[in-house]
C-alpha cells in the first residue's frame, strides 16, 4: 500500500475580513432624539443619572460606589445597589437622600433601592 499523496499547502492567511463599523454613540444619541417617545426615554435616563450624581458626594465613599441611577418615573426612582448589603445601608440613608434631592429641585418621587442583578 502506498502512502497517500502530500497535501497542498495552505495559502497565506490575506488580510482579516473587513468589520462592519462598531456604531458610534453619537449616532445613538441622535436616533433616541428623533424619536418622540425615545426622546422621553433618554431625558428621563439623564434625569436618573442627574439626581445620582447630586446625592453621590454625600454618601460614604464605599456606598456610593456600589450604585447605579435605575429607572425614573412620575412616581418613583430606582436606585439599583451592587449587592443587599449596599441596599440595605442605602435604605438607612433614603430621609438624607430624599432631603437632598428636595433641596435640588426633585421633590415627591418616592425612592425604591433594588439589587442589581447580575449579568
Amino acid at each position: 500500500m502506498t502512502p497517500p499523496p502530500p497535501r497542498p499547502p495552505r495559502p497565506a492567511a490575506g488580510p482579516a475580513p473587513e468589520r462592519r463599523p462598531v456604531l458610534a454613540a453619537h449616532s445613538v444619541a441622535r436616533a433616541l432624539g428623533a424619536s418622540t417617545s425615545l426622546a422621553s426615554l433618554l431625558a428621563r435616563i439623564r434625569e436618573s443619572e442627574a439626581r445620582l450624581a447630586a446625592i453621590r458626594p454625600a454618601l460614604p465613599e464605599a456606598l456610593a460606589g456600589t450604585l447605579r441611577a435605575g429607572p425614573l418615573d412620575d412616581q418613583t426612582w430606582v436606585l439599583l445597589a451592587d449587592h443587599a448589603a449596599a441596599a440595605a445601608k442605602l435604605r438607612h440613608w433614603l430621609p438624607q437622600i430624599e432631603a437632598m434631592l428636595q433641596a435640588a429641585g426633585w421633590a415627591g418621587s418616592k425612592i425604591v433601592v433594588k439589587v442589581r442583578p447580575r449579568a
